[in-house]
This record gives structure tokens, C-alpha cells and sequence, in this order.
């Protein structure tokens, strides 16, 4: 899987979510590291919608690194984010609140 093939299923998995609940902006950065997929983008609730997009997002509330096939398996519910932040599966620098809060709206 290629970076921009990352890119365009997570904001796939976000393009029709309801971001209602989400007071003002809740922003995190994804870095991605994996086998020859490297790359940065951001995850964004706003207005009532997510956005993805290529870019890093200085104002966030949190920086996630994880492998690119990781990152699916939790988007998809096929990995539990807290099990795979305590087994080092994913790393957060700042608020984890917010990277579940963004979560549990892909799997809405």
C-alpha cells in the first residue's frame, strides 16, 4: 500500500461522517512509518464534518506514528487502539483523548 493509497481510504472511511458531537476543532497528525510507506497527513473534525488531508496540521491536539497497516486494522475495528498504544503498536505524543474521540467516528 502506497502513501496516497493510505490517504485515500482514510478519508474514504471519514468521507460521510456525522462530527456533530465535536465542539469547535479537533485536529491530530498521522505519521506514517512502514516497509517503503512514509508520509504525514492529518485527521480534522470541524463544522460538523471530517477532513483528511495530506498535510501536517501544526495546531493539533495530538501526533500519532504508526505503521500504515496498523493504522487500518484500528479505523476498521479490527485492532483496539488502547491495546495497540500499551503494546507499542502505535505511539501518541499529546492528547490520546482526542485520537479515540476521532476514532470512534470511523466506526460510526
Amino acid at each position: 500500500m502506497t502513501y496516497e493509497q493510505v490517504v485515500a481510504k482514510v478519508k474514504a472511511k471519514y468521507e460521510n461522517t456525522d462530527a456533530s458531537s465535536v465542539n469547535g476543532t479537533l485536529a491530530i497528525q498521522v505519521n506514517l512509518l512502514g516497509k517503503n510507506v512514509e508520509g504525514v497527513f492529518y485527521i480534522e473534525a470541524k463544522d460538523g464534518r471530517v477532513n483528511v488531508e495530506p498535510y501536517d496540521y501544526h495546531d493539533n491536539k495530538a501526533v500519532v506514528t504508526v505503521a500504515p497497516t496498523n493504522l487500518m486494522k484500528i479505523l476498521e475495528g479490527k485492532m483496539d487502539p488502547v491495546i495497540a498504544y500499551t503494546t507499542g503498536k502505535v505511539s501518541v505524543s499529546g492528547d490520546p483523548g482526542a485520537v479515540l474521540t476521532l476514532i470512534k467516528l470511523a466506526k460510526k
